[in-house]
């Protein structure tokens, strides 16, 4: 039976296709076995060990797709080479209830963003907006507008250029709606997602006032995001109930539905040792240089207001392609406020005082965000009160 983690030493079908997947990317010099990926492939018995060459292998991978690079076959991991497999023409793509997702997807994006027919994220998911792209895109080239990318569409998009620079729409899009939206919060709609819920309590350390779960930091720390939110005449929806610990792809979509202005997605981190501790914020950057320049922009804002006000160490803000970032249509930014395998960190995240002090920098981050040229704030001086007194008039 395959199992869902695989490490050195191991042995398994998984491995050999991730061998094989890996020197079809490029990745594993000297391979001389299968790299067709067709379903009739077949794999030796030495192809279906883990080795230390296929470990380096895999974690230059894993690096370079934005995944914590530890070498470990995982379901992400599994997922992210199979996306990776697929080059514009290997498959018709078309919009499904089960999408299309894969490099081949996200290249078509490229093509049609140069050409300026899409202006949304290059995520590699074919949906609406991607259909819609492809549909428009015929139209204006004589070609049968089903929004099927099939020979014909292919063929056309390779006689043609790029045809824009100077920018990304999407990115120009987004700070529009910043802009257009005014620095007032009230009225904005935000998704607060704190990580895990139903039976899933995750870490569960020893804090000053006793034993406390990773589900409970996190539901905690969202209710006093929500509850200051509120305050300040913000909508705000959790993105499920507790009881429930939905996919990342759930929780965008219920952000998607929801038609949120901002997604706050609340996580913490655990380390093999006590020594990697401090707080990061994460924003939607991919390595082919698509990123959400808001999302950006919100999570050093996030970062460097929660640094200033607690003792966690600064770990930076960062672009990844996570599921949680890439698949919300607003920007989205995911904040690591610790680590439970350190001691310090505990300290901090098992007080509830510092908790409020975390959520007290998100919110005003949000409000710097909206601030734009209007922002005079040292980062770390603006309070809360201060903020309901800029707002209280507006409401």
């Amino acid at each position: 039976m395959d199992r869902l983690f695989l490490h050195a030493g191991d042995r398994s079908p998984r491995v050999a296709e991730v061998r094989g997947t890996l020197a079809r990317l490029g990745l594993l010099e000297g391979y001389e076995g299968d790299t067709t990926g067709s379903k009739a492939q077949r794999w030796t018995s030495a192809e279906e060990f883990f080795d230390d060459e296929l470990v380096e292998a895999l974690k230059a991978f894993q690096q370079q797709r934005g995944i914590i690079a530890d070498g470990t076959i995982t379901p992400g991991t599994l997922r992210a080479l199979r996306e990776a497999s697929y080059t514009l023409g290997a498959r018709v793509l078309s919009l499904q209830s089960n999408q299309f997702v894969g490099d081949d997807v996200a290249q078509l994006q490229t093509q049609l963003h140069d050409l300026g027919f899409y202006t949304s994220r290059v995520d590699g998911h074919f949906g609406p907006r991607t259909h819609s792209a492809v549909v428009n895109y015929q139209l204006n080239y004589g070609l049968t507008n089903d929004g099927v990318v099939g020979p014909d569409t292919l063929r056309a998009l390779s006689y043609l250029g790029r045809r824009i620079t100077g920018g990304s729409p999407q990115s120009i899009r987004e700070k529009e709606q910043i802009r257009s939206a005014g620095p007032q919060l009230t009225g904005k709609r935000v998704v607060i997602d704190p990580g895990l819920g139903g039976s899933s309590k995750g870490y569960i350390v020893d804090g000053p006032y006793g034993q406390i779960s990773e589900e409970e930091i996190l539901w905690d720390l969202a209710g006093r995001v929500e509850g200051r939110m509120i305050s300040a005449g913000m909508e705000t929806i959790l993105s499920r109930p507790r009881s429930a610990n939905p996919t990342n792809q759930d929780r965008a979509s219920i952000a998607n539905a929801f038609g949120a202005d901002v997604m706050i997605s609340l996580r913490t981190d655990i380390y093999p040792n006590a020594k990697a501790n401090g707080a990061a914020t994460f924003y939607f950057g991919s390595l082919t240089g698509y990123s959400s320049m808001v999302g950006e922009k919100l999570s050093g804002f996030i970062q460097r207001e929660i640094v200033a006000r607690t003792p966690l160490q600064n770990c930076y803000n960062h672009g990844q392609t996570w599921d949680i970032l890439r698949l919300t249509s607003m920007p989205t930014v995911q904040v690591v406020p610790g680590y439970l395998t350190s001691p310090k960190d505990v300290q901090i995240l098992s007080d509830p005082a510092m908790r409020d002090t975390i959520a007290e920098a998100i919110v005003v981050a949000v409000k710097r965000l909206y601030l734009l040229d209007k922002d005079v704030h040292a980062t770390g001086t603006f309070s809360f009160v201060e903020l309901l007194q800029e707002e209280l008039p507006h409401k």
